[in-house]
Order: C-alpha cells, then structure tokens, then sequence
C-alpha cells in the first residue's frame, strides 16, 4: 500500500533546481561508459578500447574541474557585485587623516 500520490500542483511533484554542470558530468560519465562497450561491440580491441575509456575518464575529470572553478568564479563576482561599493569618502582605516585621535605623537618625554 503506498501513500496519497502528489498531484502536479503539490509542492511535492515540484523536483528542485538542478546544478546544470552536474547533468553535463552525468551524461560525461554515462559517455564513459557507453563509448567502450559500443566499441568493443564493432571489434575494436579491449587495449584500443580501455585506452579510450582512460581518455574519456580523463576528460570528463579535467572538465568538471573546470566547471568547478568556473562556477565558483562566477559566484565571487556575483558576490562581489551585491556587495555594497564605499566611495572614496567612505572608506574605513586608522591613518592619521581619518579624523581619529592621535596619541603619543609629538610631545618631549621628560
């Protein structure tokens, strides 16, 4: 016996976002995997075919790396656009001109 099932107007048959890089390193992968037995189906050697699966592994593995930065990339900049900009009165510091007060300074020690 299962449960009542979600209508599509239910917040339950709504799927959340999915990360879009993760569906591109998904079908890598299932490429990976695919590729090899495809070829070994036509006759291609188990050594031409293992070679080619390494290759396809190593790619997919570089690409998702990148995917990686760059998502991270562009997260930083997004960040950094949302954040409010300071004006060039508006900065924050301890120098002497920031209207702080000065201690020591030039007074004899004596």
């Amino acid at each position: 016996m299962s449960g009542p099932h979600p209508t599509p107007d239910s917040p339950r048959a709504t799927n959340p976002p999915q990360d879009p890089a993760t569906d591109v390193v998904r079908w890598a992968a299932f490429s990976c995997v695919l590729v090899p037995v495809v070829l070994l189906w036509y006759g291609t050697s188990l050594a031409g075919t293992a070679g080619t699966a390494l290759g396809l592994a190593a790619v997919t593995a570089v690409c998702r790396l990148l995917l990686r930065q760059s998502e991270r990339g562009a997260a930083r900049m997004l960040a950094e656009e949302r954040a409010p900009h300071r004006g060039r009165r508006h900065r924050t510091g301890t120098g002497a001109h920031r209207g702080g007060r000065h201690t020591g300074g030039n007074t004899p020690v004596g």
